[in-house]
């Protein structure tokens, strides 16, 4: 006599690797999500650390076209940022400077929505969605409209 699994003992068997492969997979893409979003708060540090020091140097924040992504931050002389950082999933991070060029804010969306550091109550789109995150000079808000 032959031994053999049961229909049973094989269903079974598929039945717990699909279980085991759907926790698999949804605990990697919730690991890739964080990464992103780690990596977006430190783009976001990075920026604010480069209009800081034009700031040191120019006693106003650069204007919001100094920073596009991909391309370097400088003012001729002191180079900034080699490359302003992109935004993982959207490409562009959001930077906002006061007409005076004394304020700035820069903002992104993270995925996370349980992320401790999500601010609520901004109101700039990060692309099709509402910004959730953001570093601004030490006088301005996250959720103040720069004039």
């Amino acid at each position: 006599m032959k031994k053999a699994f049961t229909l049973i003992e094989l269903l079974v068997v598929i039945a717990i690797l699909g279980i085991l492969a759907t926790v698999g997979l949804t605990s990697f893409r919730t690991a890739q999500m964080r990464g992103r979003d780690a990596q977006r708060k430190s783009d976001l540090k990075q920026m604010s650390n480069a209009v800081e020091l034009y700031y040191q140097d120019y006693k106003r924040y650069p204007l919001a076209s100094a920073l596009v992504a991909g391309s370097e931050f400088t003012d001729g002389k002191t180079s900034y940022i080699k490359k302003v950082p992109a935004d993982p999933g959207s490409g562009q991070y959001v930077y906002i400077v006061s007409s005076t060029g004394n304020k700035y804010q820069l903002f992104a969306r993270l995925e996370n929505t349980q992320d401790k550091n999500i601010i609520a109550g901004i109101t700039v789109s990060c692309g099709s969605q509402t910004c959730n995150f953001a570093i601004t000079s030490p006088n301005a808000t996250a959720t103040e409209v720069l004039p």
